[in-house]
């Protein structure tokens, strides 16, 4: 009866939108928690919504028959590959009243506007600390949770970020880096210390 209606007793307590299920206001929780419920089974990629899902799942079920010409990548639906043209055609058709900058897709329009409206619909539920994208809510959420996912292959170290992963590749697996942090100058005469260091670093 209250689609007849109109009304809309389920509230959300984060930002008031209202719905008539409390199924509905479940799934639209998962805005503000950035929590992925539903993974692919195919990939392993993970979405906020059932909906969204099946709708992915159509990747992998169908034939990619939509070919972009400049890289060769497949799509397999058109409205897909004409989104992606436009990496190459540099359009960027939709703009932002505020300041002017123009982006390729409404996504990012939107995405970019919270930046002059100040909306963070994406809260911490451990800190109350909000965020503007889903991806900065579950990047901060390691703070929390303690979840190291980037591996390092070469010593088997985990962190929590990939540019704390890649400082780490750089100052401790990188050859010539590691060398230079463990020599020794006093080991060597002054007047060879040059050569050794060119010979080793170039090994």
């Amino acid at each position: 009866m209250r689609v007849h209606t109109g009304e809309k007793p389920f509230a959300c307590d984060q930002c008031g939108k209202s719905f008539s299920q409390s199924a509905k206001l479940k799934d639209h929780m998962n805005i503000h928690t950035g929590e992925k419920l539903y993974t692919c089974d195919q990939c392993g990629k993970t979405f906020l919504w059932a909906s969204v899902l099946r709708k992915h799942l159509k990747v992998h079920s169908q034939e990619k028959l939509h070919s972009c010409h400049l890289c060769e990548k497949s799509f397999s639906c058109l409205q897909h590959l004409k989104k992606h043209q436009k990496i190459h055609t540099g359009v960027r058709e939709y703009m932002c009243f505020e300041c002017e900058k123009t982006f390729t897709s409404t996504k990012c329009l939107k995405l970019h506007e919270r930046i002059h409206t100040g909306e963070k619909p994406y809260k911490c539920s451990h800190c109350d600390k909000r965020f503007i994208q889903s991806t900065n809510l579950k990047t901060h959420q390691r703070i929390h949770t303690g979840e190291k996912p980037y591996h390092c292959t070469a010593c088997g170290k985990h962190f929590n970020y990939s540019s704390a992963l890649n400082r780490h590749r750089k100052n401790y697996h990188n050859s010539s880096v590691r060398f230079r942090s463990t020599l020794r100058w006093s080991s060597f005469p002054k007047n060879n210390v040059s050569s050794y260091i060119i010979h080793h670093v170039s090994d």
